[in-house]
């Protein structure tokens, strides 16, 4: 069912539009069956379930049967890796914004 070491990359994973805006959907709901989640893309449902084959590689979703139906539901946890590396560069920007206000606060001093 699930692995509890991703096969895949985060940041792979999150790579593609259609995954991104799955994870939204997901995010949204406690857990969607397949043919729900199809109705939101134009593309088939064998291309939407190859999608979350690859989020469920990095961890992203998780799954379970519930009769013949197979339903999804996010699992944010791999998400905080990158959040991480996002944090590292908010910190950059915003030290360097900064820098340029005290900056050009002195020009006009």
């Amino acid at each position: 069912m699930n692995s509890p070491h991703p096969e895949r990359d985060v940041y792979a994973a999150v790579a593609d539009p259609t995954r991104r805006e799955l994870l939204r959907l997901l995010a949204d709901e406690k857990e969607w069956p397949l043919h729900d989640l199809t109705v939101h893309f134009s593309i088939g449902r064998t291309a939407v379930s190859k999608h979350l084959t690859i989020l469920k590689q990095a961890g992203l979703v998780t799954h379970r049967k519930v009769g013949r139906e197979t339903r999804y539901r996010l699992n944010p946890a791999p998400l905080k890796e990158i959040e991480d590396w996002l944090s590292f560069y908010r910190k950059f920007w915003q030290e360097n914004m900064v820098r340029l206000h005290q900056l050009l606060e002195e020009e006009e001093g």
